[in-house]
């Protein structure tokens, strides 16, 4: 499994978005800056969680992008899948009914399974408030 720069990119801006924790939007132009990530391809990511609901902008000279939640009501599997899509290693494992005619003799599907099971374990543990207290004990906080 690897996740693209679409998914990497998307935790970025929302993790960025939490630390700002402020009452006023936060400017695209500021996020790209601060996160390395070209205007143009962070539009077209924060148009995806705008979509979806996870920000919300305002526009005009003020405006900019906040969180729609608060930090701890996301996860980095809701986040993930939403740019990446499905997060299973195999097929067989992105549907609750595996259609997969030779799940019951196949030896590698628990492989697979358990592999699942960890990915899944991790990234829909871990919010978007956990990201945030790790890069505020690493000392990066954006707050504004």
């Amino acid at each position: 499994m690897k996740v693209s720069t679409r998914g990497r990119y998307a935790l970025r801006i929302m993790l960025d978005l939490a630390l700002a924790d402020s009452s006023k939007p936060v400017r695209v132009k500021e996020i790209a800056e601060r996160q390395g990530i070209s205007e143009k391809y962070m539009e077209q990511i924060i148009s995806i969680l705008n979509k979806a609901g996870y920000v919300r902008s305002i526009r005009g000279p003020q405006g900019g992008y906040f969180l729609t939640r608060k930090p701890e009501e996301y996860t980095a599997g809701m986040i993930l899948r939403l740019t990446e899509g499905s997060m299973a290693p195999v097929e067989c494992l992105e549907y609750e009914d595996c259609n997969c005619s030779r799940q019951q003799d196949c030896v590698t599907f628990l492989l697979w399974k358990k592999l699942d099971d960890a990915i899944r374990g991790i990234i829909d543990d871990v919010t978007l408030e956990d990201l945030v207290s790790w890069s505020r004990e690493r000392g990066q906080d954006y707050s504004i």
